[in-house]
């Protein structure tokens, strides 16, 4: 196979990839993004971020107290 067929081939399967792959990724996407959105939406998980938020901020204002911010 001579230089152009073969990169002429490689340009058109990397085409035809990049169309299938983009099809299926949004698909995917979308269907990750719904999980996402679900779980970050838990009651119980909600609970977890407002803990976490409030052990994290007593923190700063200790670290803030120490370096004399």
């Amino acid at each position: 196979m001579s230089g152009f067929k073969f990169w002429l081939t490689v340009g058109v399967v990397g085409v035809g990839a990049y169309i299938l792959g983009a099809r299926a990724g949004r698909a995917r996407y979308r269907e990750i993004s719904k999980v996402a959105k679900h779980l970050w939406d838990d009651p119980s998980l909600r609970k977890a971020r407002a803990q976490s938020r409030k052990v994290v901020d007593k923190a700063a204002k200790k670290a803030a107290k120490k370096l004399g911010v």
